[in-house]
């Protein structure tokens, strides 16, 4: 084994190297892990807030459109256009609540 002028041995000093280095890769490794799981948790996240808005447009708009093509058939203006906005209403926030409620493995 050769040393140098101190006195240490390289070949031990190497060997703590690769330790230290296999170290920081499987750190490195841990922390994209970590990232990726909070970035997919984020992106999760905007994915149902898109639903949910989108849920809540749709039996909006459905329901009046609806009951306006209804009125305008029967001549009951404005109260089917009323009854099916609130039967929208009533749909969107339903399916938002099932979307919202469902369990983590669901």
């Amino acid at each position: 084994m050769a040393e140098d002028a101190s006195g240490e041995d390289q070949a031990g000093e190497d060997a703590r190297i690769t330790s230290l280095e296999e170290r920081i890769a499987r750190a490195e490794h841990a922390e994209k892990v970590r990232v990726g799981a909070s970035t997919q948790q984020a992106d999760d996240g905007s994915r149902l807030g898109n639903r949910v808005l989108a849920e809540l447009i749709g039996g909006l708009v459905g329901g009046a459109l609806i009951g306006w093509l209804l009125d305008r058939l029967f001549g009951t203006s404005p109260w089917l256009l009323l009854v099916f906005l609130g039967l929208g209403i009533v749909a969107a926030f339903r399916n938002i609540i099932r979307l919202t409620t469902k369990r983590p493995g669901e």
